[in-house]
């Protein structure tokens, strides 16, 4: 099964996370988002998987976060998810993907529970 972590390397816990697959012998393909920033049907798709709305997913203590005024209870669902696009620092991380689960590594130990 192919597994995919959206990774930042100077982020502790996905750091964390990432030793933890492979300590558990996976070679996940590695995603530096802040270099690659999924797309606006990836970042969906990984919403719905996780069954969060995009706010959830969001890190609200980004300076970032306060500037875009992404508290703004009109914003659509469309328009968040742009916000996180065009600014992937916004994303909570590590994200894991394995086949259908996904799954967010804080705690690190949660990745465990979609290993194979």
């Amino acid at each position: 099964m192919e597994i995919t972590i959206y990774h930042n390397p100077r982020c502790s816990k996905s750091r964390q996370t990432l030793a933890l697959l492979e300590e558990n012998g996976v070679s996940p393909i590695i995603v530096d988002y802040l270099q690659a920033p999924p797309t606006h049907q990836q970042l969906d798709s990984i919403l719905r998987g996780l069954e969060m709305q995009p706010r959830e997913l969001m890190r609200k203590g980004e300076v970032l976060y306060k500037e875009l005024k992404l508290k703004d209870e009109a914003l659509s669902r469309d328009q968040l998810i742009d916000a996180m696009v065009q600014n992937p620092k916004l994303i909570e991380r590590p994200i894991v993907i394995a086949g259908n689960e996904i799954i967010i590594g804080r705690p690190p130990e949660n990745v465990l529970t979609i290993l194979p």
